[in-house]
């Protein structure tokens, strides 16, 4: 595990933003999975703004890791979010931007998607391999779409399954612990005091650290880096 931190979520977007560039560059082809929140938007704005030209973004194939049962204009929606932030700016060809249809019945959606990763993405060990996947964390230690109170999900066969989140029941489409263990490098994109005591509890192991979902990403070849920005890092400086 690599661990940055930095002064702001700024610096933070920054340094992540030169990171996937140079990602890029070192691939002829690069596999995706978007996360959504407001720190992979930051991030988002970065890329464009420095990086829409000078970059062979036709290399690149985006997918997400998790979706709101919401149409793609909808304000909660990470597609819309991505799009207006970053796929929208960029020269990224649309045949290769596979979002998760979140207008759609979320069962039939977390079959169908399954079968777009499947089709898509090169297989390791049998499962879809992403080059790529971002992820946020929530301050109840949550990652992509899977809640501690159903971390079950997190071990199910399937590549992508539909969650709830606990308080609005509102469901959402996400991929699955076996495809996030599976990717060549898994990012975490971590910002705010909000998330300290979780980031704290997580990364050191801390009694019962077990019972967050983010505890559980530890990709087989061990490329797991995590980017903080002071706030965040807050309760490991101080502990």
């Amino acid at each position: 595990m690599q661990l940055t931190i930095f002064e702001s979520k700024e610096e933070l977007a920054l340094n992540f933003a030169r990171h996937f560039i140079q990602i890029i560059a070192d691939n002829n082809e690069l596999h995706v999975a978007l996360s959504g929140g407001s720190t992979p938007g930051i991030v988002f704005q970065a890329l464009a703004e420095r990086y829409a030209s000078g970059v062979d973004w036709s290399k690149v194939h985006i997918y997400w890791g998790d979706e709101r049962a919401v149409p793609p204009t909808d304000v909660e929606s990470n597609y819309k979010m991505a799009f207006e932030t970053l796929l929208g700016r960029v020269l990224v060809p649309e045949q290769q931007i596979h979002r998760i249809r979140g207008e759609e019945p979320p069962e039939e959606e977390a079959m169908r998607y399954s079968r777009v990763l499947r089709e898509n993405l090169p297989l390791t060990h049998g499962i879809p391999q992403f080059d790529l996947v971002l992820l946020g964390m929530g301050d109840d230690g949550h990652t992509a779409s899977i809640f501690p109170d159903k971390i079950k999900l997190w071990y199910a066969t399937e590549n992508c399954v539909v969650a709830r989140h606990p308080e609005s029941g509102q469901e959402r489409v996400s991929i699955t612990g076996k495809l996030i263990n599976n990717a060549r490098e898994v990012a975490f994109l971590v910002t705010g005091s909000n998330k300290a005591q979780k980031v704290r509890e997580v990364i050191r192991k801390e009694e019962g650290y077990d019972r967050y979902p983010a505890s559980l990403v530890a990709p087989h070849t061990g490329a797991l880096r995590w980017y903080l920005d002071w706030e965040a890092a807050s309760g490991l400086i101080s502990a």
